[in-house]
């Protein structure tokens, strides 16, 4: 028997569902028939167990197209995705007080964000550094191509958020694996510049379609047709954005490690096992013998043998995983434990208490400002695994020890 289920609606591409023992809630399910309405869906939708309501398509979906692509699928946080470290430290090595460590993660890399007038952003570099900088001068000429014909990208937050965390679910953790060695990890995209390239191309695709746009289920599904400059121009422009996150990760990963130095009396080796992956991103790929484009709104690429990183919430175990290249999923796997409710919603239903009492185990914030990141506000992780069995396989177990929440 399959281990996922299939919808299947009139007028629609069928959709499979990896998500048996997992709650979807009806307004998901009905945003996912919207898309696998569009006429250049390629065979199915693919449905991860994190699923859960998106704007503009549902989070936890791997939509695979032919001749055009909807940059709303991809969305604002272009190239979001994880990147995992194991190091030679075990448990024993680190202090006893673990605040120390992490105040210099704090310290060295921006995360958050502050407003007002003459106000710096603390999210942002207020001095780029210098590798920050030599990483900059690598994407400068493609992001000049880019800004050459949208102007508006120029006056965004690029080079100042290259190597900086942001906010929301981004994250830095200190874990331990299941023999109690010790990661580093972290979550984060393409910042403020990959922001705005997402917001002004789903913008052109709905300009574009202004004609058309009542015919499809949703504003947001508005897309792009291969051999339209748009087209042509927004892949130019998220493959960069795709390259700016990969490179960010990869930057405050070097910045964790220094910071762990300075904190942790034990020399280490680290990136002994290394893991950097998207999981809001299109690239192309082939399947079923077709090259088609995939998008995958908060899903991994899952090829066999390929390594992937799912966290859980920030109470919860993550996974380190190696893809089983199941071509019914089009070879993907879920991004994370997904949520059950809003951010809205955990505001209003838990207390600080409760984030208290839920991270007890972890040093991290514990104010009601990361009450929407309370791990309640989740699926259950192992039920999200237990989906997916013939997706992946699980590599490491790791609990966070510390957490840095943008």
């Amino acid at each position: 028997m399959p281990t996922y289920d299939l919808l299947e609606v009139p007028g629609s591409k069928p959709i499979k569902l990896w998500t048996q023992g997992v709650p979807v809630e009806p307004e998901a399910r009905a945003q996912l028939i919207d898309t696998a309405r569009l006429p250049f869906i390629f065979k199915h939708l693919a449905v991860m167990p994190d699923v859960h309501l998106g704007k503009g398509s549902t989070i936890g979906s791997v939509i695979p197209t032919v001749g055009a692509i909807i940059p709303a699928a991809v969305g604002v946080d272009i190239g979001c995705g994880m990147i995992a470290v194991r190091t030679s430290l075990t448990a024993a090595d680190l202090p006893d007080n673990l605040s120390r460590l992490r105040s210099a993660i704090e310290k060295a890399v921006p995360h958050g964000r502050s407003f007002g007038r003459n106000k710096r952003d603390t999210g942002a570099w207020d001095n780029v550094p210098g590798a920050a900088d030599h990483a900059w001068k690598a994407l400068a000429g493609r992001f000049k191509a880019i800004t050459d014909k949208y102007p508006r990208l120029e006056k965004t937050n690029n080079r100042h958020h290259l190597g900086t965390l942001g906010t929301g679910n981004h994250f830095i953790e200190v874990c331990l694996d299941e023999v109690n060695r010790v990661w580093f990890m972290l979550h984060s995209g393409s910042r403020g510049v990959g922001n705005a390239i997402g917001t002004q191309f789903i913008e052109l695709a709905q300009a574009d379609m202004r004609q058309h746009i009542a015919n499809l289920p949703h504003r947001d599904l508005a897309y792009f047709e291969e051999g339209n400059r748009h087209f042509a121009d927004y892949v130019e422009a998220v493959g960069w954005a795709q390259d700016f996150a990969r490179q960010n990760r990869a930057l405050m990963m070097q910045a964790v490690i220094g910071a762990a130095r300075q904190a942790i009396a034990k020399p280490f080796e680290a990136e002994l096992e290394a893991v950097n992956c998207h999981h809001n991103y299109v690239q192309k790929e082939r399947h079923f013998g077709r090259e088609v484009l995939v998008t995958r709104k908060g899903a991994v690429s899952a090829q066999k043998g390929e390594l992937g990183i799912i966290p859980g919430s920030m109470g919860a175990k993550s996974f380190i995983v190696r893809g089983l290249g199941n071509e019914e999923s089009f070879c993907s796997c879920s991004h994370g434990a997904g949520r059950v409710m809003s951010r809205t919603q955990a505001k209003k239903l838990f207390t600080v208490a409760d984030q208290i009492r839920a991270t007890a185990h972890v040093e991290c914030r514990k104010d009601a400002d990361v009450i929407d990141e309370i791990p309640m506000a989740y699926k259950d992780i192992d039920r999200v695994m237990e989906a997916q069995r013939e997706l992946v396989e699980i590599v490491h177990t790791l609990r966070q020890v510390v957490c840095v929440k943008g």
